[in-house]
């Protein structure tokens, strides 16, 4: 728990970096930008010049640039660097917005221009992987719900990666179509419904609610054979798979899905996640 601790710790420090710079920026533009408009816009409403104006407002930068600076001055410079670290944080909270609905629907859009057959083609990589089931052991015959467990490990590895990726589910490891229908079965309502609640409500109660929107549904039919397809965006934090209150970290490598220890998840997580410094 020490060690999650240290990891946890790592991320704050990464993110206050990044908000207290734009705070730092906001604030250097309200000095030097906002302060000196409020002289202009002031020094036009006495009257003068508009060169008259602009020479006003250099003498002030002037005079503040040197440390001569009465206090109501000081105040009210103060005020417009307060102003503008807000403004700061706002556009950095909008621009990551926007930027993260922005990749996600380019990977989205990218992925639905390929049709299911090709995708199966292709064969396992980094940024695909098949899956028999998501509760159905073919190899016993049974319902083994630790299988869940084998999805989420990828699901995890696809969301830490910098692209994302897909997993099919229904899909031998050779590409052989076998469907839906015994997991189907082994759910309160056997259909297409059911089998995404389950989904949804497995990354919800082992990786973190907030990363639902980060996975994207969609079924397909071929040969009367339904097949799973979720698509994967990059996560907007480092996403653990708590297993038995033992959280633990993966990454994609080659064609697989891999545990980093804590030395390795350390050096990982500040490049993967670097946009945040």
């Amino acid at each position: 728990m020490k060690r999650l601790f240290l990891l946890i710790l790592l991320i704050w420090q990464q993110q206050l970096k990044l908000y207290a710079s734009a705070a730092l920026i906001g604030a250097v533009i309200g000095i030097f930008l906002l302060a000196p408009s409020y002289d202009y816009i002031y020094a036009r409403e006495q009257a003068a010049s508009p060169l008259s104006s602009i020479v006003y407002v250099i003498v002030q930068l002037k005079e503040m640039l040197m440390g001569r600076i009465s206090h109501d001055n000081f105040m009210l410079i103060l005020f417009y660097a307060e102003i503008g670290a807000m403004l700061g944080l706002v556009s950095l909270g909008l621009y990551s917005f926007i930027h993260k609905r922005l990749q996600r629907i380019d990977q989205l859009k990218t992925e639905l221009d390929k049709d299911l057959p090709s995708i199966i083609r292709q064969g396992e990589g980094p940024y695909l992987e098949f899956k028999s089931s998501l509760r159905w052991d073919y190899a016993e015959s049974r319902i083994n719900r630790s299988l869940e467990s084998v999805v989420l490990k990828t699901l995890a590895g696809f969301l830490n990666s910098s692209i994302g990726g897909t997993l099919l589910i229904g899909v031998a490891d050779n590409g052989e179509l076998l469907g839906l229908e015994q997991d189907y079965q082994t759910l309160k309502k056997p259909n297409q419904d059911g089998f995404e609640q389950a989904v949804m409500t497995a990354i919800s109660s082992n990786l973190g609610a907030d990363l639902c929107p980060f996975v994207h549904v969609l079924f397909h039919v071929i040969d009367n054979k339904a097949v799973c397809r979720l698509i994967v965006s990059p996560a907007n934090r480092p996403v653990f798979l708590d297993q038995g209150n033992n959280p633990k970290f993966f990454v994609r490598t080659g064609g697989g899905t891999r545990e980093l220890n804590i030395q390795e998840a350390l050096a990982y997580i500040p490049g993967r996640w670097k946009w945040q410094k």
